[in-house]
């Protein structure tokens, strides 16, 4: 089991992203990969053993850090006179988002730029054998020619601009977790909660405060919220939704719509693609959704064993 992210390479991670969001999802968010880097995923995804949850949860997070972030537009107008003077702009945390990937020597460099209390604080957060190596470096840097001391710069002040700003900085969460298992397939949302469930029940905790899945609606709403859902969407729609749906459930929905629609529905006898039935449970889930944001109930009170809000 892979269980280390610090060994994987870059295309090792792009197979675990591409592995968890699926090839369909995971293509719409990274627009840019050619024909040929598409193909080395998918031969990396074959050659993947299995990963343990915590790498895939790092890996989810680098690429949603990254997805957040401002794209980087070099203008050569825009170049400060002084080759470090960008660090100032930068916050603490940012400041040590920035220098932690890079080599001692670097880091050094970057860190003899800023005044003592700062880099104090940047130092601090280290481990104390990055700590012990970094001090050593920054006693060197006599040595080193002004054009690297100026290649560095600029090599870190683009990486800066990469950086997520203060207001858009997420640390992930159950939130995050749970915009990215909306966009799964059914079987992948399952599994994924699944996953989450036994090596981080926690997470799982958190995670079905903000995920409304088609299972949990007759789980968690009352018959006067489900009246409200069913009457939002289309009657064929409710009809392919409820294909293959316990009979329970299905007099329940059917209870709850007005004696007009009773009598106009039609249940789906035919065999139908699975994607049209999953297709039309996330309409409604989707529905859902948007009643909670309306104030119909929140989903987070009824996880928690809260009262409905009728």
């Amino acid at each position: 089991m892979i269980t280390d992210i610090n060994r994987l390479s870059g295309l090792q991670k792009a197979a675990i992203l591409f592995s968890v969001l699926g090839e369909g999802l995971a293509l719409t968010l990274v627009k840019d990969l050619s024909k040929t880097s598409v193909r080395k995923v998918r031969a990396a995804m074959r050659d993947l053993d299995n990963v343990s949850f915590a790498v895939k949860k790092h890996v989810m997070e680098e690429f949603y850090f990254s997805f957040v972030s401002e794209k980087f537009q070099d203008e050569e107008s825009d170049e400060p006179k002084k080759p470090f003077i960008f660090l100032d702009d930068l916050t603490d945390e940012q400041l040590i988002a920035l220098v932690k990937p890079e080599s001692d020597s670097v880091a050094a460099i970057a860190l003899a730029q800023i005044p003592g209390e700062r880099r104090n604080k940047v130092i601090n957060s280290l481990s104390a054998e990055s700590k012990g190596k970094i001090i050593m470096e920054m006693g060197n840097l006599n040595d080193i020619p002004l054009e690297a001391m100026v290649n560095v710069a600029n090599d870190l002040h683009k990486k800066s601009k990469f950086l997520p700003k203060t207001v858009a900085f997420s640390r992930g969460g159950g939130k995050e977790v749970a915009e990215i298992l909306g966009g799964l397939s059914s079987e992948e949302e399952a599994q994924f909660l699944e996953n989450i469930a036994r090596e981080n029940p926690d997470l799982a905790a958190e995670v079905k405060k903000y995920h409304l899945t088609w299972d949990a609606l007759f789980d968690l709403l009352t018959d006067s919220i489900i009246r409200d859902l069913m009457n939002s969407v289309e009657l064929d729609t409710i009809a392919m939704a409820l294909k293959g749906m316990s009979e329970d459930i299905t007099n329940r929905v059917i209870e709850n719509l007005p004696k007009k629609k009773q009598a106009m529905f039609d249940p789906v006898e035919r065999a139908v693609a699975k994607r049209e039935v999953e297709l039309a449970r996330k309409t409604i889930v989707a529905s859902a959704k948007q009643m909670e944001k309306d104030g119909a109930f929140n989903l987070a009170d009824l996880v928690g064993g809260g009262e409905m809000v009728e």
